[in-house]
């Protein structure tokens, strides 16, 4: 078409020609406009653009920023992101899930199961690349961790049933006087249910300790549970990660201080708001190792092609200042463990 367009504005230019005057420059310009025309077609610059659904910005938010910049795709240069968080507050998830697809994305990125569930429902033909969304097999958001199938795949924060042993034993060994730890858990998470039913039970045998559940699914039951353990007389607690103490973590710090709980954390994000320690995987690391996810797939990979990842870097953090305030001297030994002190 391009070459039939050419030739006919070459020859039509010749037939002018012949007719002598002013009018020659004119049609020549007409002429090299249809030539040019068809070739200078501007071609679309549209930048790839993801949809981000979490509780609020954290520090997977941050790792995944990190992560596509050393890639090469900054935000608001070369990829659009289009940020939504519920604020804590289950009950927008599904209405934001549905936002996002609606605005036709080239994949969307979640956080936690909840959230990951709620797009998987809203669309089965947009990439879901999740990062920390506990065990993605138990919740029915993959086949399997090797085989992911369908259009969503990603990072899992599922730990080994060791792990919450582990968590057990660095809090008794901060608080080697304790006899009594409540475990706070969100009772609609499912990998809180597998944690009391397995592991923690059999470490705190071990170690001679009584367990006491304490459960919360709101902001006003945090205050009540933290209450009730103190009334239990607890002498520490477990803080099982969740997004509701994510969001919520200055204020749990504060109830743990009040009722004067030495507390062991998931997310060191909690000891930073004032807690005084944390045992889990490094959400940032989780976040920058997504962004792998991110750019393979833009780059044409299905997300079934892609198996699910698990945490390989695991943080302990210890705050000084909570430990003083609590009247704890924290051993040398536990404190060399610590990948950060905070003084």
């Amino acid at each position: 078409m391009v070459s039939n367009w050419r030739s006919a504005a070459w020859s039509l230019t010749r037939v002018r020609i012949a007719h002598a005057g002013s009018s020659v420059v004119a049609v020549l310009a007409v002429g090299i406009t249809l030539v040019a025309a068809p070739a200078c077609t501007p071609q679309s610059d549209r930048i790839p653009r993801i949809g981000f659904l979490s509780s609020t910005p954290s520090a997977i938010s941050e790792g995944l920023k990190a992560g596509l910049e050393e890639r090469g795709l900054v935000e608001g240069r070369n990829i659009a992101v289009d940020w939504r968080w519920t604020e804590g507050k289950p009950e927008r998830v599904a209405e934001l899930a549905a936002e996002l697809v609606r605005l036709k994305p080239d994949l969307i990125v979640t956080t936690s199961v909840q959230p990951t569930a709620a797009v998987k429902s809203a669309t089965d033909t947009i990439p879901i690349v999740f990062i920390a969304a506990g065990d993605p097999v138990r919740t029915g958001l993959v086949t399997s961790l090797a085989r992911p199938g369908a259009n969503v795949t990603g990072l899992s924060n599922l730990v080994s049933e060791e792990f919450s042993g582990k968590m057990i034993e660095l809090l008794h060994a901060a608080v080697p006087q304790a006899a009594k730890v409540a475990v706070l858990l969100n009772p609609t998470n499912a990998d809180h249910q597998r944690v009391m039913a397995a592991d923690m039970p059999t470490a705190a045998d071990r170690l001679r300790l009584t367990l006491l559940p304490i459960e919360a699914q709101t902001v006003h039951e945090l205050d009540v549970a933290f209450e009730r353990a103190a009334r239990l007389r607890a002498d520490a607690i477990v803080v099982l990660g969740d997004p509701l103490i994510y969001v919520n973590r200055a204020r749990a710090a504060e109830l743990a201080a009040k009722h004067r709980l030495p507390a062991m954390y998931f997310f060191r994000e909690n000891v930073e708001a004032g807690g005084l320690m944390s045992y889990g995987p490094s959400l940032y690391d989780l976040g920058r190792r997504g962004a792998t996810y991110v750019d393979k797939i833009l780059k044409g990979t299905r997300p079934a092609d892609l198996p699910v990842e698990q945490a390989i870097k695991f943080d302990l953090v210890i705050n000084l200042k909570a430990a003083k305030a609590l009247g704890l001297a924290i051993p040398s030994a536990l404190l060399r463990q610590a990948e950060q002190v905070i003084e």
